[in-house]
């Protein structure tokens, strides 16, 4: 289907007009949050709204690298101390998308008979799986399940987490690592180019290797690796970092439609309801790390909460709550769960395994 600008711009326009708004109305995550319920409500109401990707790239891109540069020596130091309790924080993100899985086969397998069973298990698994959800959503593929159904799974649970954790951070009066280097609010145009053709270097060698979510993993290790070794190009605008922020938010909204809600209701309302539950045990998860690491409580909720890297960084960054150990936190989270989710469901599923005949 042919690119419309009409619509892009459209769209566009409706995030902008949001997030002013929201940020009139000083709700957390203005950028993001606004942008992202405007465009999944006029989405679902059945208006044309669009998403070009190229600025969703564009959006992980920025963000990515601003993520990267809290990374200095003496935070990498402090992260890499901490490597024993992201093993732990992995181990529960598997073991709780393991449950989540068997809660939603077994609250709708036998409502969705037209569903075959092997097909039923691989696509709750997978749906239940706290992991990136267009890798999910091809995994689920391979596996014969109802990718449509995986898809509005990963989607809603990223729509509820992104809005409903930030607006509990900034009411809970819940405090994080300040860990903000004066060099993020240092821009300097010569470096500020430098940096961006080295982490574009990135992305492109990331996409050329087949890597998943090259736009944000490659600009990430990229300004990453030159922030640790002591190199400081430059800062990233606040503007810049907001826009990208819109244009993630427009790239998560676009994907709900009037069809996604007509598609299975009751498969929606389990997810609803697990998600607020999977939030309610990764918080508590987070307080009992507390104990054991000495980090505030804030940090570790967005670290081991079950929503998306770029979402729960963005949300680390506004509000000042520790960006360097939720983005550590979640980026090795991402990176077991892509490696090892597909084995565990082989392992665990045989039977759903067997090709039929």
């Amino acid at each position: 289907m042919p690119v419309k600008p009409y619509r892009i711009i459209g769209t566009l326009l409706l995030a902008l007009a949001a997030a002013g708004l929201c940020v009139y109305l000083r709700t957390p995550l203005p950028w993001m949050i606004g942008p992202l319920l405007a465009t999944a409500c006029a989405s679902v109401a059945g208006a044309p709204t669009r998403n070009w990707p190229p600025l969703g790239n564009l959006g992980q891109w920025v963000i990515a690298v601003a993520l990267g540069l809290y990374f200095t020596p003496q935070v990498t130091a402090l992260v890499a101390s901490l490597w024993w309790a992201i093993a732990l924080a992995i181990v529960w993100a598997l073991g709780l998308g393991l449950a989540f899985g068997a809660w939603l086969h077994r609250v709708n397998a036998q409502r969705m008979a037209d569903v075959a069973a092997p097909s039923m298990r691989a696509t709750s698994y997978f749906a239940g799986a706290i992991g990136g959800a267009s890798e999910m959503t091809l995994l689920a593929e391979r596996a014969h399940a109802r990718t449509d159904l995986v898809a509005a799974s990963h989607g809603l649970r990223l729509l509820l987490v992104t809005v409903t954790v930030p607006f509990a951070m900034q009411f809970s009066g819940l405090h994080g690592l300040d860990l903000n280097p004066p060099v993020l609010r240092a821009v300097q145009w010569p470096g500020f180019a430098a940096l961006a053709l080295a982490t574009a270097l990135g992305a492109w060698a990331m996409q050329r290797l087949g890597r998943t979510n090259p736009w944000f993993m490659g600009p990430l290790l990229v300004s990453m690796g030159l922030t640790m070794t002591g190199v400081f190009l430059s800062g990233i605008p606040q503007w810049l970092t907001n826009g990208a922020q819109l244009l993630i938010a427009v790239s998560l909204g676009v994907r709900f439609s009037r069809a996604f809600l007509h598609a299975a209701p009751r498969w929606l309302v389990s997810v609803a309801l697990g998600t607020l539950g999977m939030i309610g045990l990764c918080s508590g998860f987070a307080w009992l790390l507390t104990f054991a690491t000495g980090l505030p409580l804030a940090t570790l909720i967005l670290g081991t909460s079950p929503g998306g890297i770029a979402e729960m960084a963005i949300t680390a960054k506004v509000l000042q709550l520790g960006v360097p150990v939720v983005t550590a936190f979640q980026v090795c989270r991402l990176v077991a769960v892509l490696v090892l989710v597909a084995p565990l469901y082989r392992w665990l599923y045989p039977e759903a395994t067997q090709p039929t005949h």
